[in-house]
């Protein structure tokens, strides 16, 4: 056996359709319950844990508890990376579901990749501020230009708070429907909480959709304009 991160063991436990299914669903942020995901991978009760104690064991998933209730949800970010990327790989590939449709067509608009703004939106942002210089790429690095900063003060948000976040400031995510780069890291899930907190956009209820408001739309081309 060689040395090395063990590839295999990870790939297999996304490579099943209902694990996928279950990975998929939490791909909106938000915690669900095993009975909830259980629906969302279309198998019975005793499958779901079965499926979930594996994604648990193998660190794809964390569990909490409130109450009663017990909530499942991605271990991080870099399983919503890995997972967008994988839906890039499928879609370019050739390997879509035949269930398709106007839901689709919203979800490619614009949808919330874990915690940050994904779809032809969020591409749209990235590409904007990079244009702008408000962003700096440099390979796969990404950075805050200095007059990035005095934009995101002006935006609404502080980046002197503080966080124990361990996740990058900037990091660029990319997207399975655009094949283009869109934003994650702290400052893309700060965005996303942003217009949230405006009223721009909300997520769509059971789905990754996110929806904008009339404001929302006016606003969001205003400050992202390509």
């Amino acid at each position: 056996m060689k040395n090395g991160p063990d590839i295999a063991r990870v790939a297999a436990l996304i490579g099943d359709p209902a694990r996928a299914n279950i990975l998929t669903a939490l791909m909106a942020g938000k915690a669900l319950t095993a009975t909830e995901l259980a629906s969302e991978a279309g198998v019975t009760a005793q499958t779901a844990s079965s499926h979930l104690k594996r994604l648990l064991d193998g660190g794809l998933l964390r569990l909490r508890g409130q109450g009663r209730h017990r909530y499942y949800s991605l271990s991080g970010p870099d399983v919503a990376a890995t997972l967008e990327s994988l839906m890039g790989l499928a879609a370019g590939h050739g390997h879509l579901r035949t269930r398709t449709g106007p839901k689709d067509a919203k979800l490619r608009e614009a949808r919330v990749c874990y915690n940050h703004l994904a779809g032809t939106r969020g591409v749209q942002m990235y590409r904007s501020m990079i244009q702008r210089k408000l962003l700096s790429e440099a390979g796969d690095h990404v950075t805050l230009t200095d007059r990035g900063h005095g934009f995101i003060s002006s935006f609404g948000i502080d980046l002197s708070a503080p966080t124990r976040s361990k996740a990058p400031l900037c990091l660029g995510c990319l997207d399975w429907s655009a094949r283009e780069t869109h934003l994650a890291g702290r400052l893309g899930r700060a965005m996303f909480a942003h217009m949230e907190d405006r009223d721009w956009i909300t997520r769509g209820i059971g789905s990754r959709h996110v929806q904008f408001s009339a404001l929302g739309q006016e606003m969001f081309e205003q400050w992202f304009p390509v």
